[in-house]
Parts: C-alpha cells; sequence; structure tokens
C-alpha cells in the first residue's frame, strides 16, 4: 500500500490516479496511525510552502514524516511535496521546513525574458538512480513552480533542468526521493518514475 499523506493542499487525487493505473494500491489519509503504519509515503502539493507547514505542524503529520523517514520507509515528495523536505524556503518570507535534505528554496532570479512561474516540459539531466532506471536519457518532464532548490548536500541531487539557470529538479537522500516536476503529469516515462518508487 502507498500512502498519500492529506495535509490540506492540492494534486493527491492526481497521484493516487497514477499509482492505481500502474497497479498498485494507493490511498490518501490524514490518519497519523495509517501514516505510521504505511509500507510508502508520498507527499505531493501545490500551493504555498508556508500554509503546506502550518498544516503539517497542527495536524502533527511533520513529526509523523520525520519519525518514519528516520525509520527508513521509502518516501517521495512531489513539487510542493519537495520543497517541504529542504530546511527552509524563502516564500513570502521566512519558514521553516521538515530538514529531511539540507538546502533552502529559493525564487527563481532570471533574465526579463523568462516568465515566472516556470511552466512547461524540460529535460532532465539525470545520474544513475533507482528513480530513472530503465529510462532512457532523454527525459522530458512537467514543470509548474516558481521556486526551486538550493542545496549544499551536492550528492543529493539526483537531477538539474535547466530554465534560465540550471536548477535542482530531483534529489534522493536514503530512503527519501523527491521531484520538482510532476512525474503523474509527465507522460510514461513519468509513469515509469513512479512505478520505480513503488517497486522499491
Amino acid at each position: 500500500m502507498i500512502t498519500i499523506i492529506d495535509y490540506g493542499m492540492g494534486n493527491l487525487r492526481s497521484a493516487q490516479k497514477a499509482f492505481e493505473f500502474l497497479g498498485f494500491e494507493a490511498e490518501i489519509t490524514d490518519n497519523k496511525t495509517a501514516i505510521l503504519a504505511a509500507e510508502k509515503i508520498v507527499l505531493p502539493g501545490v500551493g504555498a510552502f508556508a500554509d503546506a507547514m502550518s498544516n503539517l505542524n497542527s495536524s502533527g503529520i511533520s513529526n509523523v514524516i520525520k519519525k518514519k523517514t528516520a525509520d527508513g520507509t521509502p518516501f517521495l515528495g512531489i513539487c510542493l511535496g519537495m520543497q517541504l523536505v529542504f530546511d527552509v524556503s524563502y516564500e513570502g518570507g521566512e519558514f521553516e521546513g521538515l530538514g529531511l535534505i539540507k538546502g533552502e528554496i529559493k525564487r527563481f532570479d532570471l533574465p526579463a525574458e523568462y516568465k515566472v512561474p516556470h511552466i512547461g516540459w524540460n529535460k532532465l539531466n539525470t545520474t544513475d538512480n533507482i528513480l530513472f532506471s530503465e529510462i532512457d536519457e532523454d527525459i522530458y518532464t512537467y514543470f509548474v513552480h516558481s521556486y526551486h532548490a538550493v542545496t549544499q548536500d551536492k550528492d543529493a541531487v539526483i537531477a538539474t533542468s535547466n530554465y534560465g539557470t540550471e536548477f535542482t529538479a530531483a534529489v534522493n537522500k536514503d530512503n527519501i526521493f523527491a521531484t520538482q516536476f510532476h512525474p503523474e503529469k509527465s507522460g510514461d516515462k513519468g509513469l515509469k518514475m513512479l512505478r520505480n518508487f513503488a517497486k522499491i
């Protein structure tokens, strides 16, 4: 069973539908007992970082995530879910994240010809990682974001992309995986990534 955490943000159902399409059981829940019993955890989401962390903290789910990831449970953050794994975000102020991977979330500072938010398909530059297993090198994925991760843990970066500047597109540290792009909206190759995670 793949447990998708409901913390009041959007895009949960599309992640669930993608896993179900691939033949995996996936439940959406905000029940801490269910999350503590999860075999794998997915934290998708779109919206504001501060609102997301406020919801996770007030519900106590942030502590559950920290416990489960420390115990070695496979974890996948998607889009906002990726940003939340870092130490701090500067979206609308300064807000503490989950602190699972060292780094900061900063707004794109780009030449005038580049629109923010960044919306669209971009090519990934990937490393050898289980998330990209059996996927050829020409991987294009779908992004919707104004902020990106700047991490001091360079070994955790498993994919970058370029939109006026190179930016971190995916990370992996031990059992923690996260993508700035939406694999569930990135065609067959994105679905393959979800399958690779589900099979860990």
